[in-house]
């Protein structure tokens, strides 16, 4: 997707800004120094291993929790200003909705606390499902109850999406079928959608940009079709002495050696040697490597983050 379909109504072109955000709880920062831009109308999947910092950036763009420093901005808006709720929709993991109402009774209670609510946009997601309008939401399958979670979220008519795992209990065709009504329902309203999920897969299907944290700090952000070529995986033999030093000129984001052969992901800064086998990773080759080494420097692809903050991709 492309900024062209942004929202109509964003004062701005960013969905999500944070500008040195934090977040501190009793046992530490979950997040800390935490700076990016999102660009509007763009699917966003979020990565990063248990502990990361995602469910607290996700928190606090939705008002759940407030931040220890920084600020985070939501269509050039303050997160915490009320004038942002209606404009977010949150669905999380556990999808919570009420065991004993019917899906109809289900939709009409998102109707009367969503103001614009379409009535005919949720339950068309439900029927398209073939989910019985007089079930009981306790009665309906995973698939089923995740598809209704959907027609709320979107019957609220959001400009900005974020969801925590919520497909991440389905089997590999519900799956499938959901990932595919929220691709569909996301480019039709020109939603931005943040969708953090383990399923690095599924994420290069979907996500045309991506955010990783790990250790509660950015690692990388940016546009997917940018952050993959910044990276090679190179292949070669050892030299004598430190399997490294041949890597020097490159930043090595991860590396391992078996016998004499060595191969690394890099990003590369100059040419490469003529005796390497390079080739340009996947994006799951890519992120495993980033999420097992934290300590690699992070990168961001031309304005995911202020020009004057942080290593931008060539």
């Amino acid at each position: 997707m492309s900024d062209a379909f942004a929202p109509h109504s964003s004062p701005g072109a960013w969905a999500l800004e944070a500008r040195s955000l934090g977040k501190r709880y009793r046992r530490g920062w979950a997040l800390r120094d935490c700076s990016f831009r999102l660009p509007a109308g763009r699917i966003c999947g979020l990565v990063g291993p248990n502990g990361a910092g995602k469910s607290t950036l996700l928190g606090l763009a939705t008002q759940q929790i407030r931040p220890t420093e920084g600020e985070l901005l939501v269509f050039g808006v303050p997160a915490g200003d009320a004038a942002t709720r209606p404009r977010i929709a949150f669905l999380g993991q556990d999808k919570p909705l009420f065991k004993g109402f019917t899906v109809a009774e289900t939709l009409r209670l998102g109707a009367e606390l969503n103001p614009a609510w379409d009535t005919a946009s949720a339950e068309r997601i439900v029927r398209a499902g073939q989910v019985p309008m007089d079930a009981r939401i306790g009665t309906l399958s995973g698939g089923q109850h995740t598809r209704v979670a959907f027609a709320l979220a979107f019957g609220k008519r959001p400009d900005l999406l974020m969801l925590d795992e919520p497909m991440a209990d389905l089997d590999p065709l519900a799956r499938h079928d959901l990932s595919s009504l929220l691709m569909a329902e996301a480019a039709e309203r020109g939603i931005t959608v943040v969708m953090s999920s383990h399923l690095l897969a599924e994420l290069e299907d979907m996500c045309d940009y991506l955010l990783v944290l790990a250790g509660g700090r950015v690692r990388l952000a940016g546009d997917t079709e940018a952050l993959v070529p910044a990276h090679a995986l190179v292949t070669g033999l050892v030299t004598d002495g430190d399997p490294l030093a041949p890597l020097a000129p490159h930043t090595v984001v991860e590396h391992r050696v078996q016998g004499r052969q060595f191969q690394a992901l890099i990003r590369p800064n100059g040419p490469l040697r003529p005796e390497w086998e390079a080739v340009e990773p996947t994006l799951e080759e890519v992120l495993l490597a980033h999420l097992r080494s934290p300590d690699a420097p992070a990168l961001y692809t031309p304005g995911a983050r202020h020009e004057a903050e942080g290593t931008r991709a060539a």
